[in-house]
């Protein structure tokens, strides 16, 4: 938008002079292919993010979105209708007629009720929303409020076709749209539907089928366009039928997203913007004066119809208010609705200027201000003490065990299998949503319609229920990379956990050979590590755990004791494995040779958890010893000699104040998430079967 401004008549003027360098025919705009372009931008957005929008996005999150959306469009839109024929005297005959000064305040007024679904999602994902429940409302009434700003617009469109060129043009028209909703209906629907039945589970789509859905988009949009409908309508009306997500929805987005959203609409920004001029404003401000009263007299009454109820539904006044701007919001999405009045002659170029201009402030302001008003973590106020150290003698552990691929099962159950038979797990199942926008977490144990058919999901609910006297629920989450971090916490305050395991992003293969490293999951841990509610342990899996585990073998745990929370709360964990009479447990200690005692209160607390340990040392069947270290290399010998007496060494993230000389050991640390010692035993040159867990104790306070 700013390279537009600057490129168009304020500077450069980029776009004129363009026109008469790439046509040698003055009669021919030389900016043609760029329009071609620009449109087909539009077109392909227009499509794209319909296909992406569930559908039952709009009716399955209660009444409140229905009235928001509903009221959202109708009261400004009315309002601004009631004040429309105002101030119509002494108009400037040279500005516009007045058949042509309604006409663009009706625009000014429609354009303002109307809330565009693309400018939401784009808000929502920048601010990382979009699965928060204020996120969802908004997503919901914009649905809604699209709608209704459809059927008026089709209707406004026949209704000037009807008055500006005949009748019988208008009622053409009408049965061309009648026509064009019955083929997507009752002729592209059964097609479309066909087509994901044909399509094996987890195969991708044909690619004839794809292009052809892309050239049936163009063709729609040319229809719509010949009949004096607005090209748009085409592809939103079949990006309805096509199904979100796999394998249709997630094939286009694959091949045309990046394209579209890289290529095609910054070009479709920029050359709709380089058609402003700034001066126009200044100049005939006069003119427009009144379009900016309406501008600003719709928005403040849409702003009401979005507070009101939200008051009304006991929903927080900043929450409130953070909806309320989302509806008002403004952005990249609007440019195209006013450039396509701009080229029907029914707005001038100093309003379409000032309109853009407005989306362009607001696109800066609201993610700012919505920033202010929302915290999507308030929901975690008052979560205090979800660790496994602070649960009482009698309480059931509760364990939230997250999966990404099939090779994560097996090692997440011969974990769990080590604990006590009164543990309560939840497993969360990951999946990267592709060919939709809004995320969707699935309980297994419901009886939703919602079901995954998938094939790999059945098997890992099989093999976690053959876990013995364990209480356990399954989910599955279809969401985006950078938002799987907060269903987890959502899932982990849900369900009272006091610790979530999840698996690090490196893979070993069976024979304990180095095979890949998962930059996504690494991301996901280090968000994790950050916004838990609970404790978090991460899992390093070196490809024989799983074998181990088995209950024909003895496990060796270790737990390496430095000092600080978040090696008591791996204590605390390995402590519940006692009952086990498969596991032997030793904890070694390593003190730095320059230890002192001291009056911190995380040493203190280590020497009672230390000497606690001690003191029960033969009835916990827990073996003690003690270890010194001078330095960052003779801790780097001792935890590598270490590796190769274990299966399981279990670890903290962080040690605090009592944290020996590293020296030497932090400048070359590979995976921050894991800490220090963590990284040590999952380095890739570690000639070690070693599997490891890394504890970091709930960082709320």
């Amino acid at each position: 938008m700013l390279a537009g401004l600057i490129l168009g008549p304020q500077l450069f003027n980029l776009r004129e002079v363009s026109s008469r360098k790439l046509s040698w025919d003055p009669a021919l705009d030389g900016n043609g292919p760029l329009r071609g372009l620009s449109v087909c931008g539009n077109i392909m957005l227009a499509f794209l993010m319909t296909v992406k929008i569930s559908r039952r996005l709009a009716f399955n999150n209660g009444w409140l979105p229905i009235v928001i959306g509903v009221l959202s469009f109708i009261v400004p839109f009315l309002g601004g209708f009631c004040v429309r024929n105002l101030h119509t005297d002494n108009l400037d005959p040279q500005y516009l007629s007045p058949s042509k000064v309604l006409a663009e305040r009706t625009v000014v007024i429609s354009s303002q009720s109307s809330i565009l679904l693309p400018t939401v999602v784009h808000f929502l994902s920048e601010l990382k929303i979009l699965n928060s429940e204020l996120g969802r409302l908004v997503l919901s009434a914009s649905l809604i409020n699209d709608i209704f700003a459809s059927i008026v617009s089709i209707v406004a469109y026949l209704a000037g076709t009807y008055k500006n060129i005949s009748p019988m043009t208008a009622y053409r028209d009408l049965i061309a749209v009648i026509i064009l909703i019955l083929v997507v209906v009752f002729v592209l629907r059964p097609v479309v539907e066909w087509i994901v039945e044909r399509t094996p589970e987890g195969k991708p789509v044909a690619d004839v089928y794809v292009h052809a859905a892309v050239l049936s988009v163009i063709a729609s949009a040319a229809y719509t366009s010949f009949f004096n409908m607005k090209y748009l309508l085409g592809p939103f009306l079949l990006g309805l039928i096509i199904p979100e997500g796999p394998p249709i929805g997630s094939a286009l987005e694959a091949k045309y997203e990046a394209l579209t959203m890289n290529v095609l609409i910054p070009i479709s920004i920029t050359f709709s913007t380089m058609r402003c001029d700034v001066m126009k404003i200044v100049y005939q401000y006069d003119d427009i004066g009144y379009n900016i009263f309406l501008m600003l007299f719709t928005g403040v009454l849409k702003m009401l119809t979005g507070l009101v109820p939200c008051l009304y539904c006991k929903i927080p006044l900043k929450e409130a208010i953070a909806a309320s701007l989302l509806l008002c919001s403004k952005s990249f999405s609007e440019i195209f609705l006013y450039e396509s009045t701009f080229d029907d002659s029914y707005i001038s170029l100093a309003t379409y200027t000032f309109l853009i201009t407005c989306a362009l402030i607001n696109s800066g302001i609201i993610p700012t201000a919505l920033a202010g008003l929302y915290d999507p973590k308030r929901k975690y106020v008052g979560y205090q003490k979800k660790n496994i150290m602070n649960l009482k003698p009698n309480s059931d552990l509760r364990i939230l065990t997250c999966v990404h691929r099939p090779e994560n099962i097996s090692a997440a159950i011969s974990f769990l299998q080590l604990l006590p038979s009164t543990i309560v797990v939840t497993v969360l199942h990951l999946v990267k949503l592709v060919g939709k926008i809004v995320p969707v977490v699935i309980s297994h144990q419901s009886k939703s319609k919602r079901v995954v058919t998938n094939s790999y999901i059945h098997t890992a609910h099989l093999a976690f229920s053959q876990l013995e006297s364990v209480t356990m629920t399954m989910f599955t989450a279809l969401t985006h990379e950078n938002l799987m971090h907060d269903e987890i916490c959502k899932l982990a305050l849900e369900q009272v956990t006091s610790i979530i395991i999840v698996p690090s992003g490196r893979k070993w293969t069976i024979d304990g050979t180095f095979e890949s490293e998962d930059e996504a999951i690494r991301r996901l841990n280090e968000s994790l590590l950050q916004s838990a509610s609970c404790s978090i342990g991460i899992l390093v899996d070196r490809g024989q755990f799983s074998l181990r585990g088995t209950r024909r073998y003895e496990i060796n745990v270790g737990v390496i004791f430095i000092g600080g929370k978040d090696d008591r709360e791996a204590l605390s964990l390995v402590k519940k494995m006692k009952h086990n009479p498969r596991v032997k447990i030793t904890v070694i200690r390593l003190k730095s040779s320059r230890e002192t005692e001291s009056t911190n209160w995380d040493y203190i607390l280590d020497h009672e958890v230390l000497e606690d340990l001690k003191d029960t040392e033969a009835t916990n069947c827990i073996a003690y010893t003690e270890r010194i270290v001078t330095g960052g290399p003779e801790v780097a010998t001792t935890v590598r000699s270490l590796s190769e007496d274990y299966d399981l060494m279990v670890v903290g993230r962080d040690h605090g104040m009592a944290s020996p000389d590293f020296d030497g050991l932090k400048e070359w640390i590979e995976l921050p998430e894991l800490g220090v010692i963590g990284d040590l035993l999952a380095a890739r040159d570690l000639d070690s079967r070693v599997n490891v867990l890394v504890v970091q104790q709930q960082q709320q306070t």
